[in-house]
């Protein structure tokens, strides 16, 4: 399982079954504005914040589930967005 999770903010975001689909919702994610939902940071310094997205793999076959990797994909902020990956 494939997740999009802002590292920035500890949140938790969209479950994918593969990384192909997570790749998708990050480009579409990539061209909304930074400054509204879903982008829009949820800190009260959102102005002067943003979000950083990762791509993080989960095994499930275990109990909790174990993070197998996490790669950095987006910054994104007022400045724009930069892809990572």
């Amino acid at each position: 399982m494939f997740a999009i999770e802002d590292e920035l903010h500890g949140e938790p975001g969209a479950e994918f079954a593969t990384r192909d689909e997570a790749m998708a919702e990050l480009q579409r994610l990539a061209t909304l504005p930074w400054d509204e939902p879903p982008n829009r940071a949820p800190c009260m310094s959102w102005e002067t914040c943003g979000r950083n997205y990762s791509v993080v793999e989960y095994d499930q076959s275990c109990t909790p589930w174990r993070q197998c990797s996490v790669i950095p994909m987006i910054e994104m902020s007022s400045k724009g967005v930069k892809w990572l990956a």
